[in-house]
């Protein structure tokens, strides 16, 4: 067991439970000061601002809902990835021991709860090679709320006359928007693949939550649907928890993948407003050597 990497890992839970990246602190303080005074709206927005600064202060989970744990792991050629899984699910355990976590990963075919938050596809870890000798770590916590609202279409779609083309792509995402409502605990964004099969659709839509919300998509196409629908969205009147209001959206990351002729999914994943993601850069022995966001 490497203890250095252990410690690492629990410091980037710990941190990544209880303290809001600075890039979402900023969306969400605009979006505060966006809603009209003394609106439902805007008291829902100061309750989330309330609850950012107690977490960050105490030290414990922005939300009742620490989420499914999903480790992206870039590591150098070589690197015992064997070792780093077994050293993330001992520290995940000890993060949870700690109430950095909560208790509430459960078995899917029993429904118990052993309280350790490890088991089958928990934490899931993503390994991508590089010929860097740089070892980045990077953490989201995604509730299961936000989870439950995402979508996937296959295009053409005639129940939207959505067809095979950026603006059935368009239309589709704001049905989802539509659709999700305040049950994401909105405001949220949105990751969003076009094209992929099935699965991989959606694994790299939730790729796109490790993006700054203030980045610009370097595709001037893909930027421009990007800003059109956190525009598009926020002009839907949904607003904080659904509750009304100017803020739907806090933002909209969207990557293109090939696909098959046969096939046109767009699958898109929804974030809450507890946008929990933060990341390390790790030197050789597992120590932290600088925070990522």
């Amino acid at each position: 067991m490497n203890d250095a990497l252990q410690a690492s890992l629990v410091e980037l839970i710990r941190r990544t439970s209880a303290e809001m990246p600075d890039d979402v602190q900023r969306a969400i303080l605009s979006a505060l000061e966006q809603e009209q005074k003394g609106t439902i709206a805007e008291s829902a927005m100061k309750i989330i601002q309330a609850n950012i600064e107690l977490a960050r202060r105490k030290s414990q989970p922005i939300c009742q809902d620490t989420g499914s744990i999903l480790f992206y792991v870039d590591c150098p050629v070589a690197y015992d990835q064997i070792a780093f899984e077994e050293t993330a699910r001992e520290a995940v355990k000890l993060a949870t021991r700690k109430g950095y976590l909560r208790q509430n990963s459960v078995d899917s075919l029993t429904g118990k709860n052993d309280g350790t938050n490890v088991g089958p596809g928990s934490p899931t870890i993503h390994f991508h090679q590089h010929r860097s000798p740089e070892i980045l770590v990077r953490l989201i916590l995604k509730g299961g709320g936000c989870e439950n609202v995402g979508a996937q279409y296959s295009l053409p779609d005639e129940s939207l006359q959505a067809n095979r083309d950026l603006a059935g792509v368009r239309r589709v995402i704001l049905d989802a928007v539509l659709q999700a409502q305040g049950k994401g605990c909105g405001p949220g964004v949105l990751g969003v693949c076009i094209g992929g099969d099935r699965a991989t659709g959606y694994e790299f839509s939730k790729q796109q939550f490790l993006r700054r919300l203030d980045d610009r998509n370097p595709n001037p196409v893909l930027d421009r649907l990007e800003q059109d629908i956190v525009r598009t969205a926020n002009e839907l009147g949904i607003g904080p928890m659904g509750f009304g209001g100017r803020t739907t959206l806090l933002g909209a990351k969207i990557c293109a993948v090939n696909r098959l002729p046969a096939s046109f999914f767009v699958s898109v994943s929804y974030m809450c407003w507890a946008y929990r993601r933060q990341g390390v850069k790790l030197d050789a022995e597992g120590r932290i050597l600088e925070w990522l966001y």
